[in-house]
């Protein structure tokens, strides 16, 4: 198998396997519990607390563990509201993710205003556009993700936050694709209130993640119960998944210092380069500037990516088509819809997503795979696409 859908989800590191076990069997204390067993568990919250605040440049009383990044990008949007409820206007992007979007549909539906900023063709966000719609004493929230799970584009985030911050405003970002993919320093970007990671995006477990919730600002939980995390996130805690996300932190960090998001840039631009040259018509879709090292999205006319996906999946190849919902199902992405793409565009474009346990061979390897399973696609249902043109 060859797995080019890391944006989806990414191997867990044998280190965090490693650290994780032991919290698996015989390490099962309840943290909350007073006795040394259970100090043993509290003890390696807060060992994850700080590995997770040394990756992204923050303290580790700023860091609140979640289930992961559906659940810290709720708890902002909530948070934001409780905080300011005389502000009733969130401001988003037109590209973001589901965890953002549903959560703002819902307080619109409460009577909240919602204003969604739309991207240019290359998916990037003019800052003027944020600056003409953010409003000083009524703008509560606004919520700009760090990339695009779908194209890997970047938006301005630390504009962004400067812009919301002389507008009273709290500033959110979902940088779920982000972390453990590029450099993130909040030490450097104080204009970023607050801040979603998931564990499972950078090779660690699954359910896990945090929320960095700025020390400046005051902070309403979006569960309670038994007041742990500080009382910002009751519910006993995931003590094997939370031992997972710090070492894969840990990894995290120790691979960006060693340049390794680069060496997966080249070989995302190889297989990029490959199939370019050699399926007609091919074309990226997003900034090839302002994106993650790891992610190649691929408009691919006359093929059906679904149908693709398919006789990708035969040959042990993984990649995404479109957006997948929860329940499997494919649908045009919403994302580059919003980047005024067509219909079509949007259902013969697919995501391939790298990482540190691919290599330059398997690139090479699926590059030839796909150029010849759009060929194949081409000619069984053919629809104007052009050939593919032999290398």
């Amino acid at each position: 198998m060859i797995y080019l859908d890391n944006n989806a989800t990414t191997r867990i590191h044998p280190e965090v396997r490693q650290a994780m076990d032991p919290w698996l069997g015989e390490q099962y204390g309840n943290p909350s519990a007073s006795y040394r067993f259970g100090r043993a568990a509290r003890q390696a919250l807060e060992r994850a607390h700080q590995q997770v605040a040394e990756l992204i440049g923050a303290r580790p009383e700023e860091i609140v563990l979640t289930s992961g990044g559906t659940e810290s990008d709720n708890t902002a949007i909530n948070a934001a509201v409780q905080l300011m409820p005389e502000r009733r206007h969130l401001v988003i992007s037109s590209v973001e993710h589901s965890a953002i979007v549903k959560p703002a549909a819902f307080w619109e539906s409460l009577g909240y205003e919602v204003t969604r900023l739309p991207v240019d063709r290359e998916g990037l966000l003019d800052p003027d556009l944020l600056r003409g719609a953010v409003r000083p004493g009524a703008t509560a929230l606004v919520s700009l993700m760090w990339a695009n799970s779908e194209t890997g584009v970047t938006l301005p985030v630390a504009e962004a936050g400067e812009i919301a911050q002389a507008a009273g405003a709290l500033f959110h970002t979902d940088a779920v694709q982000g972390v453990g993919k590029v450099t993130v320093d909040l030490s450097a970007l104080p204009m970023i209130d607050l801040l979603s990671l998931s564990g499972h995006k950078f090779h660690g477990p699954k359910g896990i993640g945090a929320l960095f919730v700025s020390g400046r600002i005051r902070f309403r939980p979006f569960l309670h119960g038994g007041g742990q995390e500080k009382d910002r996130r009751s519910g006993t805690e995931n003590v094997p998944g939370a031992v997972g996300l710090g070492q894969a932190a840990v990894c995290a960090r120790s691979d960006l210092e060693g340049g390794v998001p680069e060496q997966i840039g080249r070989m995302r631009d190889r297989f990029e380069d490959l199939l370019l040259e050699t399926v007609g018509g091919a074309e990226r879709n997003g900034s090839a500037r302002h994106r993650l090292p790891n992610t190649s999205n691929l408009y691919l006319p006359g093929v059906d990516a679904e149908g693709l996906q398919i006789l990708l999946d035969d040959a042990g190849i993984c990649c995404s088509p479109g957006s997948a919902c929860g329940s499997g199902k494919v649908k045009p992405s919403a994302v580059l819809k919003a980047m005024v793409h067509g219909n079509e565009r949007a259902r013969s474009s697919v995501r391939f997503s790298f990482s540190a346990f691919n290599t330059m061979e398997e690139v090479e390897l699926a590059a030839l795979a796909v150029a010849k399973a759009v060929g194949k696609l081409r000619v069984l249902l053919p629809s104007g696409g052009g050939p593919v043109i032999s290398s």
